[in-house]
């Protein structure tokens, strides 16, 4: 992967497109330093409690054990209280409002760490779609256990520290999946946050960041068409159907067959979603005004655009930013009025 990581003292945010949250790639301590980071919120620095709307380059695990506020995740408020777990994926804009003494530990780390448990990408995903978690005392418990061992771990870097942090991720992205499917389920053994907590948006939310786009070819090509469509679109959602087929060097057909098999919805179905989220996560985290806005989105005509929200979403983006805005101030106060 590349871009999601800069070696100490790098400027943090990254660069940024006018009027776009800002981009923290992870630290690390040099060339071939593991891309991987644990501790608590004092430990790993005043970003980490950021009360700004901001993405990230990497994943990020919090574990609350103290403390009260908010945790925006993309559109979706999660109250805050100890014995909470919750995930941030790449791409998504967090930040912590109205925090009283939060405390816990966080766990840090790019999608290339994964290379032992690729599997673990899948799950994250599906994990993400939840991302917030009230945990029974039991799990909390275990839960402090392993991330205190992967804080300790990043502390001392023994021989084959590396190894012992990937399994110890492995084993929190597996516990963390079980609380999933108790959620789905609803059994007691894991319990989602509040009502109205899960995180809005399409599943191209989920897709990976930090990815070459090129073509996909050669066997079982089908299906590796299908996530790079989904990985191009949640970053290019002003692109075509047509023009990301040939940017994966396919024909809109073959994309057509593959998307569809793959997600059972029409590769223009999804890049309409990542449209519409895209617009709304924008309203909510910026003051772009709505030529801007529909301008990031791929449209040309402010008119046609409100039209296109009001269908997807049942109001207008004026209204939706009355009601869904961040109300910080601007991130970009010398941006030119469209």
């Amino acid at each position: 992967m590349r871009n999601t990581t800069v070696g100490p003292g790098t400027p943090c945010p990254a660069p940024r497109r006018t009027g776009e949250p800002p981009l923290h790639r992870l630290e690390v301590a040099g060339p071939g330093a593991v891309p991987f980071a644990a501790g608590a919120f004092d430990v790993l620095g005043p970003l980490s409690r950021s009360d700004l709307p901001h993405r990230h380059t990497f994943y990020e695990i919090v574990h609350v054990s103290a403390g009260s506020g908010t945790h925006v995740v993309d559109l979706a408020g999660h109250p805050v209280r100890p014995r909470q777990l919750a995930v941030v994926l790449p791409g998504q804009i967090h930040c912590w409002r109205d925090q009283r003494g939060l405390d816990g530990t966080l766990a840090l780390f790019t999608e290339d760490f994964l290379v032992d448990h690729p599997g673990d990408r899948a799950l994250l995903r599906r994990i993400g779609r939840t991302c917030w978690f009230d945990l029974s005392e039991e799990e909390h418990e275990r839960t402090g256990r392993l991330m205190a061992d992967m804080a300790a771990e990043c502390r001392q870097r023994a021989p084959g520290h590396e190894s012992v942090l990937r399994a110890l991720l492995h084993v929190l992205v597996v516990r963390m999946a079980r609380l999933t499917a108790a959620a789905d389920t609803g059994s007691p053994g894991g319990r989602p946050g509040p009502p109205g907590a899960a995180v809005a948006g399409p599943v191209l939310r989920d897709a990976r960041v930090g990815q070459a786009d090129g073509p996909v070819r050669g066997p079982g090509a089908a299906p590796a068409v299908a996530e790079e469509f989904v990985r191009l679109v949640s970053r290019h959602v002003d692109r075509s159907v047509r023009e990301c087929a040939e940017r994966l060097g396919v024909t809109p057909g073959h994309l057509t067959q593959a998307v569809r098999a793959a997600t059972g919805r029409s590769p223009g179905r999804l890049l309409i979603e990542a449209r519409a989220y895209r617009a709304q996560r924008l309203l909510a985290h910026t003051e772009l005004s709505v030529r801007q806005v529909a301008a990031r989105v791929g449209f040309a005509d402010p008119a046609y655009f409100c039209r296109f929200f009001r269908r997807e979403t049942g109001t207008s983006p004026g209204e939706y930013r009355k009601h869904h805005s961040s109300r910080l101030p601007s991130i970009d106060p010398d941006a030119d009025p469209a």
